[in-house]
């Protein structure tokens, strides 16, 4: 087997914990510092990207109850117009009926008047008539039983 050599195990010890000195003194603290700082960063990166999600949390519970407004306000808009629409369409009826009712009164009126008219006429036309058979009466000159029966005659044809 191999013999230690004690010089060579205490010269490997020396120069290790020299290196050692030497690595700690030159390098060490810069190491831990980066580490450090980027253990930092990366903390901060958690806290910043924890109060983005909160933040994007509110904003979304913010936007869901800005949603259902919206939502509860296009529903109140609808049902307005439409009691709009509806009472509108209320009036336009009744205006219809009672345009309707205006019509037909004019129509019954102008109905009345043509019947007075035709009334009138048909009086107008019985007179002529009747100065038509008194003329041809005269004419013939019959006697006054005769005259009577055409006179009754006429009369209860132009009055039935």
């Amino acid at each position: 087997m191999m013999e230690l050599n004690p010089s060579i195990v205490i010269a490997t010890i020396i120069n290790f914990i020299g290196l050692l000195a030497i690595l700690k003194h030159f390098f060490f603290d810069k190491v831990k510092a980066i580490i450090d700082e980027r253990e930092a960063l990366i903390n901060e990166q958690l806290d910043n990207a924890e109060e983005e999600q909160e933040k994007s949390r509110m904003l979304a519970i913010e936007n869901e109850r800005m949603l259902k407004s919206a939502r509860e306000e296009g529903k109140k808009i609808t049902e307005r117009e439409k009691q709009k629409a509806e009472s509108i369409y209320e009036e336009i009826i009744g205006e219809a009926h009672t345009e309707a009712k205006i019509i037909l009164e004019r129509a019954k009126i102008e109905i009345n008047r043509e019947k007075e008219k035709a009334e009138y006429e048909l009086k107008k036309q019985a007179i002529t008539l009747a100065i038509e058979i008194s003329k041809k009466v005269i004419e013939k000159n019959i006697d006054e039983e005769k005259n009577r029966e055409l006179i009754d005659n006429f009369i209860s044809k132009v009055g039935s």
